[in-house]
């Protein structure tokens, strides 16, 4: 076997022993959930200004035991286009932590910063 080819075939099995020792970039644990220690009625209140700052309109609120769902939508921005699709976020109370899932990153972001003020 000539030296190229012994330098090709370990070449190949280190790339492969590589691949499969690498850790899938799915489990790292990352969380795109944001954590509050806040009041869900401070909560509430702080996701329906920033909702109305931000031209959407909450159209209802939605409470159960440890969530309230917000159902929200665009509003017309004064160009009398009709308003957008009904969304939807929910607010969840976990371990006396405030926690928002499906939320735009927008507004995550806004409600992030009124939040820790």
């Amino acid at each position: 076997m000539s030296s190229r080819r012994r330098l090709l075939a370990a070449l190949v099995t280190l790339l492969a022993l590589g691949t499969m020792a690498a850790p899938p970039a799915h489990a790292q644990g990352k969380s795109k959930a944001k954590h509050y220690a806040v009041s869900s009625d401070r909560a509430m209140t702080v996701t329906r200004t920033v909702l109305e700052r931000q031209g959407f309109e909450v159209v209802r609120v939605a409470r159960s035991e440890d969530a309230q769902v917000v159902y929200y939508r665009a509003g017309n921005h004064g160009r009398g286009k009709g308003k957008g699709p009904i969304e939807r976020m929910v607010i969840r109370t976990v371990e006396r932590r405030v926690v928002f899932e499906d939320t735009p990153p927008a507004v995550l972001v806004d409600i992030d910063l009124n939040l820790k003020l």
